[in-house]
């Protein structure tokens, strides 16, 4: 099986389901057996099935060496209940499957799973769409807000402001942003982490992978701020938290020989007895703690493990989407079992198997699952627990590209804007030349400082020689019109005014005795023509 992401449509369980079933298919030695005085050809025992599927999960890099004998013997009872195998006399489903002599066979009939029917999404604009500046309504001006003091303008960018009169820009309208709700915050951070696991998974589309609707902006914002000074998350809602016994019980396994806050007496044992109680209640919730609505990427996840940063950011961004109660037992449960693993002073939790692998068993199933028995469940989660659990203390992290892209997003949202007339461009990352002012400031500048910039503007206007004398004329009548005393004052008679202003160049008209010869020689041209 190629590692590379699943694109759309097919899911990646289902697929990995049924490839696993033709590998197991294509290779398994089958031969005679005997069994009741008669013999039966292409058959299998319990036990070479096992031996056989075990090595072969091991082998396959969707898996690897994590895999164990029991769980292999676990994935062929599902196998059993699903029909991909059945006894040698046609039993399947109520029966059981045993790791011994007893033979098996492959049906006659195809025992792949057909891939699930999900409603996808019907096209891009089922995904959140984020809020832009001119989506808000424009406010009106306010009469208690004290008046502003007025920016002290240069020349150039007095010009620049005033160059709307004359016609050099488009008229631009000055918004005053609303606030921004905690609301459309959520709105965003929900819409831009979408995006961003998109990117990060390398798919064309979530279709089938991730339904939005199940994406929550206020979980999302609340994982990555309400956190305490080791990032676990801190609930508003105590009574969604785990209960104080099995925080201790944790804390205790955690700080192992000095987790024992209750003081309560240690006897041989007393190390299981405590992960007992952890891992009872862990299994007893109502669903794992990825949730059943994340499955699918986080099985998607799987394929990114060999690329460790790539797998580390992808995990970052798709734990953000967890509701923070979720999210804060996944915390605790990756750290204990880190803490456990690699503390010498633990002793032995199991006389069978080590203790990496014990907690990798104990735990898997209850943090990734599905609603169908019948997938992966517990060979994909072993290979998924194991790298969160080493990698946990980065995973948890806020993914920090994603954050700086949704704080900038937020930041232009809360700048004042420019928007002009036609035209849908935001200026707002330019150096703005409209400021908005008070009324005040705004009488005052029409009587104090405003005609040293205008006669320089006009000035220039006039001593531009690369403007056609056509457009120079239509220019200084437009400030003619805009500004009549500064234009009076310049050009206080027509003798100033023709001193700097070209005139326009007279048509000459031809003479009249020029029409009559015209009309005297046009019989004459008829009669050519037609003799032509």
């Amino acid at each position: 099986m190629d590692g590379r992401v699943i694109g759309p449509g097919p899911y990646r369980a289902t697929k990995l389901w049924n490839e696993t079933i033709k590998l197991f298919r294509g290779g398994m030695p089958l031969r005679r057996h005997w069994a009741h005085f008669r013999y039966y050809d292409w058959s299998f025992t319990g036990s070479e099935a096992v031996d056989y599927l075990h090595e072969l999960l091991r082998r396959n890099h969707n898996f690897g060496p994590e895999v164990t004998r029991y769980q292999t013997l676990q994935l062929l009872k599902k196998f059993l209940k699903a029909h991909v195998i059945e006894d040698i006399k046609g039993r399947h489903g109520t029966e059981d499957f045993e790791d011994n002599s007893h033979l098996y066979r492959f049906p006659t009939l195809s025992p792949l799973k057909s891939f699930p029917t999900r409603p996808l999404l019907r096209d891009r604009s089922d995904l959140p769409r984020l809020i832009r500046w001119d989506d808000y309504e424009e406010l009106p001006q306010r009469e208690n807000i004290p008046p502003l003091k007025s920016a002290v303008m240069t020349s150039d960018l007095w010009n620049k402001r005033h160059s709307v009169a004359i016609g050099d820009v488009h008229e631009c309208k000055l918004i005053r942003r609303k606030e921004i709700t905690t609301k459309q915050v959520d709105h965003i951070w929900k819409s831009m982490t979408v995006a961003h696991l998109q990117r990060v998974l390398g798919l064309m589309s979530l279709d089938g992978v991730l339904n939005p609707a199940y994406v929550n902006g206020k979980h999302i914002v609340h994982n990555i701020f309400s956190v305490n000074k080791t990032g676990i998350v801190i609930l508003e809602n105590k009574a969604e938290d785990m209960p104080y016994w099995v925080v201790s019980a944790m804390k205790c396994l955690a700080n192992w020989p000095n987790g024992n806050e209750s003081k309560q007496p240690i006897y041989p044992g007393f190390e299981r007895d405590v992960l007992k109680t952890v891992g009872d209640y862990f299994q007893r919730l109502k669903e794992p703690l990825l949730t059943y609505h994340l499955y699918e990427v986080f099985v998607n996840i799987l394929s990114l493990l060999q690329e460790q940063e790539v797998a580390t950011e992808a995990l970052q961004v798709s734990c953000l989407l967890l509701p923070p109660p979720n999210r804060r037992r996944l915390q605790l449960l990756l750290r204990l079992m880190s803490r456990v693993c690699q503390n010498p002073h633990l002793p032995p939790l199991n006389d069978a198997i080590a203790t990496r692998t014990l907690m990798v068993q104990m735990f898997s199933h209850c943090v990734l699952g599905s609603v169908d028995e019948m997938d992966l469940d517990e060979l994909l989660a072993t290979k998924l627990v194991t790298f969160m659990m080493e990698h946990h203390n980065t995973i948890f992290q806020a993914p920090s590209k994603l954050r700086r892209q949704v704080e900038e997003h937020l930041s232009h949202l809360k700048r004042v804007q420019i928007k002009y007339a036609g035209s849908d461009t935001d200026f707002s990352a330019s150096p703005a030349f409209c400021k908005q002012i008070s009324r005040v400031d705004s009488e005052e500048q029409k009587v104090i400082g405003t005609q040293t910039p205008l006669h320089e503007l006009l000035e220039g206007l006039i001593a531009d020689k690369e403007l056609p004398a056509k457009d120079k004329r239509k220019r200084l009548k437009q400030f003619q019109r805009s500004y009549p005393e500064v234009y009076q004052s310049r050009f206080p008679t027509e003798e100033s005014k023709a001193a700097v202003i070209p005139e326009k160049t007279p048509r000459l008209k031809p003479p009249l005795m020029f029409f009559n010869l015209k009309k005297s020689f046009e019989p004459f041209q008829r009669s050519w023509s037609f003799r032509a």
